[in-house]
């Protein structure tokens, strides 16, 4: 992802209603923790991009940031990368490059992306079957940008798109064209690929994927199966069966009708090892759909996973709205990855209806039990854990009219613009949020754009009924304590109406001691000296 050498972000400054360009503060990489662990700096620089290329400023050791004293525990600091997108019901194509949501010099630890509307929110893959094809694209799209395979552009999607596919299924993915006893048809008659994502997951996850989801507790502890004691949380919109109980039943079909997986998830499965980043998990909810990576050497250390989805759709419980968790532990800490996409509508009282999902989400989500063990408790609720972020659409508005709004995006006032941030406004009242925090926003909202277009949609409206308010739709929050933001940003690609929002953490990692032989591979990663200086006296702390 380039930038300009001037230092202004593309985006800072949308080209709305044709004014002219004027300079705008900008802040981006910088370190801001939570205020248990470090406090808020009030000055602040502008910087000259986004996110920084690590080559390019003399660096510190990690080792002297966050750092803990404890005589029967030590500390690992890693490195997450977090991404979100609604990328309006479009599917992918081979071209697209992921540069804006997945930065080619970010080396994080572990990367958690997350989509919204992969899928058209219609009602054939609402409530008649999911089209699971559009998420394995993004999987293969994914892996060719974290693992930077060379020389696969070209046959990433090997095969011309069938007449019978929707306009939003351009192509085809390597795995997808599975016999046609694996297909299925929606309502519209548009083919579907029944097995894509299940077939294509595999070769981009640990070869013993299903340890995964053991206790991994210190050996002396008795390990039990993630399949006992569990129970279910029977009001929220979820597929309780968990993957690798999937796979086993994939398998087991396969068996008994004499199907078998495509040629590219076997060849695939033989070149696993020599993947940087492995696939931990991926679950799709309708247009939802959350992916976690990590470094292959730390898949060893990683236990508890499993996930939990809670809709807020149609009736109040359909998955075209709602959330995906992600639990999980690391070493001895654990983390919750939620990806929700909420309530829309810019109407004076929808923001409550945002605020209710939230409430509901945080009440219904629900964590199979792993293992019981004295002295610990594995995190059966988003807020029961160590380390949680929060992804998504969450479709807060501006409480300002449009010709309010557009004044002071011409002035490129973002002090102004986020005072009427409905989310800011919700979580000051204590309303929503409670406890989370939110590093300050720089950028320009980043919805609704028109199509393959710097404007916003509101610009070509030809009524006030379709004319939308451009917002900060799409947002990244975190709880608990040990948790640093270094950048917080939004990227450019054009692909949607949406603009993607990026962040990325250094994040406290528990571990006892003498109980792990290996240790995180960014132990002495290097991070620009310039994330952690004071910046420019214009800019405040990062609103909790």
């Amino acid at each position: 992802m380039a930038f300009p050498d001037d230092g202004k972000m593309k985006g800072c400054q949308p080209k709305l209603f044709g004014t002219k360009d004027k300079k705008v503060v900008k802040k981006t990489d910088r370190a801001s923790c939570s205020t248990a662990k470090c406090g808020s700096s009030n000055s602040k620089s502008p910087s000259s991009s986004p996110f920084r290329k690590l080559s390019e400023v003399r660096s510190i050791r990690l080792s002297h940031f966050l750092s803990h004293s404890s005589n029967s525990t030590k500390y690992e600091h890693i490195r997450i990368f977090v991404s979100t997108w609604n990328v309006g019901g479009k599917a992918p194509t081979a071209e697209l490059k992921l540069d804006d949501f997945l930065p080619a010099d970010d080396h994080s630890d572990i990367y958690v992306l997350g989509f919204q509307e992969i899928v058209p929110l219609n009602a054939g893959n609402v409530l008649v079957i999911e089209d699971n094809e559009p998420a394995a694209r993004w999987l293969a799209l994914i892996n060719r940008a974290l693992n930077r395979q060379v020389g696969t552009d070209a046959d990433i999607f090997q095969n011309k798109p069938s007449p019978s596919l929707d306009s939003t299924s351009s192509q085809s993915t390597p795995g997808l064209d599975a016999s046609s006893s694996n297909r299925s048809r929606t309502a519209s008659g548009s083919v579907i690929f029944q097995k894509s994502l299940k077939s294509i997951r595999k070769s981009y996850m640990p070869s013993r994927r299903k340890q995964l989801k053991f206790c991994n507790c210190p050996v002396e502890m008795a390990k039990k199966s993630y399949k006992d004691a569990c129970f279910r949380c029977p009001q929220a919109y979820a597929n309780e069966m968990d993957s690798s109980e999937e796979d086993e039943l994939d398998d087991k079909l396969n068996d008994i009708f004499g199907l078998s997986d495509d040629g590219v998830t076997s060849a695939a499965s033989a070149s696993r090892d020599q993947l940087k980043y492995n696939l931990i998990s991926c679950k799709q909810m309708v247009g939802i759909f959350v992916t976690v990576w990590a470094k292959k050497e730390l898949v060893q250390h990683i236990g508890h996973l499993r996930t939990s989805c809670v809709g807020r759709g149609i009736m109040g419980y359909l998955g075209n709205k709602g959330c995906i968790s992600v639990s999980m532990t690391l070493y001895q800490t654990s983390f919750c990855f939620i990806c929700s996409h909420l309530a829309s509508g810019e109407k004076e009282g929808d923001e409550l209806r945002r605020n209710i999902d939230v409430l509901e989400i945080l009440r219904l989500t629900q964590f199979r039990r792993i293992c019981r063990r004295s002295g610990r408790r594995i995190p059966e609720r988003i807020l029961d854990h160590d380390r949680a972020i929060w992804l998504g659409d969450l479709n807060y508005r501006i409480s300002l009219s449009y010709e309010d709004t557009k004044k002071l995006l011409t002035e490129n006032n973002w002090d102004a613009l986020f005072e009427k941030d409905q989310l800011n406004i919700q979580r000051a009242s204590g309303r929503v949020f409670k406890g989370w925090s939110e590093e300050k926003i720089y950028f320009a909202p980043t919805y609704k754009y028109s199509c393959n277009s710097d404007s916003y949609a509101g610009e070509t409206a030809t009524s006030k009924k379709k004319r939308r308010t451009p917002a900060w739709c799409d947002r990244i929050l975190w709880h608990g304590d040990g948790i640093a933001q270094l950048s917080y940003f939004r990227g450019e690609s054009k692909f949607s109406d949406h603009r993607p929002v990026c962040g990325t953490f250094i994040v406290d990692v528990e571990m006892l001691d003498g109980k792990s032989k290996r240790r995180s591979s960014n132990t002495n990663i290097k991070i620009g000296a310039e994330e952690l200086l004071p910046r420019s006296k214009h800019s405040k702390g990062a609103r909790t």
